[in-house]
């Protein structure tokens, strides 16, 4: 295997080449891919709404939002619909301007040593906010009880939630949102600093999204994502934080079913 696709600690930086957006394309981007997120899940919940729930002629727009927005089969269908819109407006975007989705997006091999390095701190951080949930006596995902009783089939909801939406949010934040405000300060004598300011306006604006979710969940929800920024600037690779996102969602889904089982 090559250097190039293994050197964790040197990852190849974005100020090899030119910026792809400018810093007015970069802040357009980064409202444009948060609007395509919302109605990607809108989409996504109106289709498989359409496709699941009891079609009745008096059925309207509002009632699959509301009945499919707490059907589980629906928002799994709807999560992969979401992720497959998703998948090709970010890989449009990046071709329309003329670069190479699979290099933008650090679609690359990375060293096993900064996987394990990089797992470890997953544990750590998994271990420390089970402790703090159970001293705050916090339920994180009450959220996921009617969708759980819901769906056809619970694999289909842990295939959607603990495999397919990390792929997709990673592709987003952690790949074309970051690469795009990262390569902001390639040319300038901040250019070390765009790693950090790409890390801290994604990972906010990553929380944020999951409206779901309360105050204490989205503190969490901040650090789990620079830690996943962390993981894409030591690997030089998207592929890194997209398996530690399944891994923490798998976990997280597996204590839940357990205990509910």
């Amino acid at each position: 295997m090559p250097k190039s696709a293994i050197d964790s600690d040197n990852p190849t930086p974005l100020s090899k080449q030119s910026p792809l957006f400018s810093r007015l394309g970069a802040c357009l981007l980064t409202i444009g891919m948060v609007l395509a997120f919302f109605i990607s899940q809108l989409l996504g919940v109106y289709f498989a709404g359409k496709l699941v729930l009891p079609s009745t002629k008096n059925t309207t727009v509002a009632d699959i939002f509301f009945f499919g927005g707490n059907d589980g089969t629906v928002i799994s269908y709807s999560i992969i619909i979401g992720c497959v819109l998703l998948v090709a407006i970010s890989v449009l975007i990046i071709r329309l301007r003329g670069g190479n989705s699979r290099q933008y997006l650090a679609l690359k091999p990375f060293a096993f040593s900064t996987g394990m390095k990089m797992l470890g701190l997953l544990i750590l951080f998994m271990i420390g906010s089970q402790v703090l949930t159970y001293f705050l006596d916090e339920t994180p995902l009450v959220f996921v009880d009617p969708l759980y009783q819901s769906v056809s089939s619970v694999w289909l909801l842990v295939f959607a939630m603990v495999i397919v939406a990390p792929l997709y949010e990673e592709l987003v934040f952690r790949g074309i949102l970051w690469s795009a405000i990262s390569e902001q300060f390639v040319t300038s004598q901040w250019r070390h600093h765009g790693a950090i300011v790409a890390s801290l306006v994604t990972s906010l604006i990553f929380a944020v999204i999951h409206v779901q979710y309360g105050i204490y969940e989205i503190s969490t929800i901040v650090v789990l994502a620079l830690l996943f920024c962390y993981a894409r600037v030591k690997s030089g690779s998207l592929l890194l934080p997209m398996l530690m996102h399944m891994i923490n969602n798998g976990v997280a889904i597996g204590q839940y079913i357990a205990q509910t089982a």
